[in-house]
């Protein structure tokens, strides 16, 4: 066994495959009922073990905490000092593949009212659940099974004596200091042990963490009182986390504020989806909170960011400021403010990384379909089996502008893929990332034509999305987490009116395509510098649509999953009408969704099986009009392997000698 399997095997469930972080960690996003709400995000809570931390969004309630060591409808509240509280009534219960409740608990499930709820699965190198019971002693150790150095451990005291806070420990600290979770106060530095909540950071080690002396002792020890800790790992190169067994899946460092909106710069090594962050001076730290950020209630890359206060009951906040932006290797700091960005103050934070790891074998867990009349009052869901990172709406029956949103821009803001135009705002926002997971909230077409919306996930070696700011060189790499090389790239201006720019593997790096018109693949140094894209970054030139110095820009990569999706090209063969190719893509049921391009002159066709992919006429859109829906041509046919293209001289998919670029989707 290599060295890297031995560490993989470490990181696994009862020795089989390395954990993916989508197995411990989950960010789950529900509206309350009033009655049972099950959430199912595929963690083994009842097996494991592990932590669900829930809040409302939308109402000033306390921030619970239910973890399995303690047991069902036992909870403390993050934002108080009161010990564990056990209620029967919440009904809750921690599943093989989340957990449940069965109440109108006044903090957990009212009706309509929105709530988060963070998952943590116990695993060795990232996370832990300890409980003892005090003995009075100093310097007492306690035994975890974390499988190495602790990141960062949060304590409380769940019962007996006094009430006592929430006290957190990180790895960035010195012998005894610590730091509040339930306050604004500073970091702690007693300076001696015997005042001390912890001990030595000598004594954090793989196996167990040092308490502090008898002087604070209500906070961790008291004689015959209970606690709990909640233990974070550190990965530093050594996680052994996804398929190969080699990946970083949790942080826990700190870095100095530099009050400005373009604050430090944050390298994890890879993108995260959840962090928290605490200001730590000693003396400058009253009046700060804590905060912890995800991408499923929304980290906006230039615009607001939603949070919430450990510290504090209040409703999420903060949604118009732009505090953070997460990118492929870490996150940046963006407001001048002492919150997360102060001059010269310090910060600590946790950082889990975006999952999942592993590259998807079911087309149906990372792309879906939804066609719906349109009109809306409080909105419609367009359900999928995923949460939704980028949709293309299109009204069908008229002529319609095609509309693009995606998570990293957040649902206000818009790109149209006929249009030149710069990024568009509405509010309130046309689609909601954050109402639910497996889906997407709706409220563009106030009709009743009909709406097709498409929804992607992203995942390696499928697709993804990131976002860049120009730099005006000749030459900029820009980093993503396709994790293999991108076969389509589309490229948009967000901040001016400017074309999207195609690249696509079936026409090279020395050409580039326009989505939103119909011109021939052409040459163009300026577009991708002519430089084939990595499996971690893609090159742009120096061109207006790429890359301009201060101006902002989002890109979609695309690429081959074996089985889930295929980027290819095609030549055609069809000299006469009804003239047909089957375009074998590795699919075992067929093609779902198919765009094409002939790379002279012509449309970006759109199929879908929503719409229609039959062995007669079927409807198509394309991607660079407003035109509505056509239909009465048979233009493609479906296939068991992929698809088939039809030359009936009307949309051009299979004339004699012409390439074609294709995408499709299983």
């Amino acid at each position: 066994m290599t060295a890297s399997k031995i560490v993989a095997a470490a990181a696994s469930s009862a020795g089989g495959d390395p954990l993916d972080v989508d197995d411990l960690f989950s960010t789950d996003l529900y509206v309350g009922n009033g009655s049972t709400q099950t959430i199912t995000n595929g963690i083994d809570l009842s097996g494991e073990g592990g932590l669900v931390w829930q809040k409302l969004r939308t109402a000033s309630k306390n921030h619970n905490l239910f973890d399995t060591v303690s047991g069902a409808n036992k909870y403390l509240s993050a934002n108080q000092t009161t010990e564990q509280l056990t209620d029967a009534n919440i009904n809750w219960a921690f599943n093989g593949n989340g957990w449940s409740m069965n109440n109108n608990y006044s903090t957990l499930n009212t009706s309509g009212d929105k709530g988060v709820a963070w998952t943590f699965r116990k695993a060795k190198k990232f996370f832990d659940v300890v409980t003892w019971t005090g003995d009075g002693t100093s310097g007492r150790n306690i035994s975890h099974n974390l499988g190495s150095v602790p990141g960062h451990i949060i304590v409380k005291k769940r019962s007996g004596g006094s009430v006592a806070g929430w006290i957190n420990w990180h790895r960035t600290f010195s012998d005894y200091q610590s730091v509040f979770l339930n306050t604004t106060e500073a970091l702690y530095n007693p300076g001696n042990i015997a005042s001390g909540v912890f001990g030595q950071a000598s004594n954090m080690t793989s196996t167990q963490f040092q308490l502090g002396g008898t002087t604070n002792i209500t906070y961790h020890n008291e004689n015959n009182s209970t606690y709990v800790a909640y233990l974070f790992a550190h990965n530093n190169n050594d996680g052994g986390f996804g398929p190969d067994g080699d990946a970083d899946i949790i942080k826990c460092g700190t870095y100095t504020g530099n009050n400005s909106t373009t604050g430090p710069v944050i390298d994890l090594g890879f993108e995260p989806q959840w962090i928290f962050i605490k200001h730590i001076d000693s003396g400058a730290g009253g009046g700060d909170s804590s905060f912890i950020f995800d991408s499923m209630r929304g980290v906006v890359t230039g615009g607001g960011d939603p949070s919430l206060s450990p510290n504090a009951g209040n409703d999420e906040q903060n949604a118009s400021n732009d505090m953070l932006d997460f990118n492929a290797s870490g996150f940046q700091l963006k407001r001048a403010n002492s919150d997360v960005n102060g001059n010269n103050n310090n910060y600590i934070y946790v950082a889990i990384r975006r999952g999942p790891l592993a590259v998807p074998e079911d087309a149906t867990k990372v792309f879906a379909m939804t066609s719906h009349a349109g009109g809306y009052s409080s909105g419609r869901i367009a359900t999928t089996n995923f949460p939704v990172d980028f949709t293309i709406g299109i009204q069908t029956d008229v002529s319609s502008d095609r509309y693009t949103y995606d998570r990293l821009r957040g649902g206000k803001n818009h790109l149209r893929t006929n249009q030149s135009n710069s990024e568009g705002t509405n509010s309130p926002a046309p689609v909601s990332f954050d109402y639910i997971n497996s889906g997407i909230k709706t409220q563009l077409y106030n009709s009743s034509n009909n709406v097709l919306w498409s929804m992607w996930k992203r995942a390696p070696s499928y697709f993804d999305v990131c976002c860049y700011n120009g730099n005006g060189s000749t030459s900029q790499n820009v980093s993503h987490n396709l994790d293999v090389r991108p076969e389509m790239m589309w490229v948009k201006c967000r901040s001016d009116s400017d074309d999207w720019i195609v690249y696509h593997s079936g026409t090279g790096e020395g050409k580039y395509l326009r989505l939103n018109a119909t011109g021939a693949a052409a040459n163009w140094t300026g577009a991708w510098n002519d430089t084939t894209p990595s499996q971690s970054v893609f090159t742009v030139g120096n061109g207006n649509a790429v890359n301009v110095s201060g101006r902002t820009y989002v890109a979609y990569l695309f690429a081959t999953a074996e089985g889930v999706s295929k980027v290819g090209s095609y030549t055609g063969n069809g000299s006469g009408g009804g003239a047909t190719q089957t375009i074998d893509c590795g699919f075992s049921s067929g093609a779902r969704f198919v765009l094409i391009k002939r790379t002279s002159t012509g449309s970006w066709f759109i199929f879908n099986t929503v719409r229609g992919i039959v062995s007669s006429t079927e409807p198509h859109l394309t991607l660079e009009t407003t035109d509505a829906e056509v239909s009465g041509n048979d233009s493609i046919d479906p296939h068991s392997s992929g698809f088939t293209v039809v030359q009936n001289g009307t949309t051009e998919i299979n004339s004699t000698g012409q390439t074609y670029i294709f995408y499709a989707i299983a």
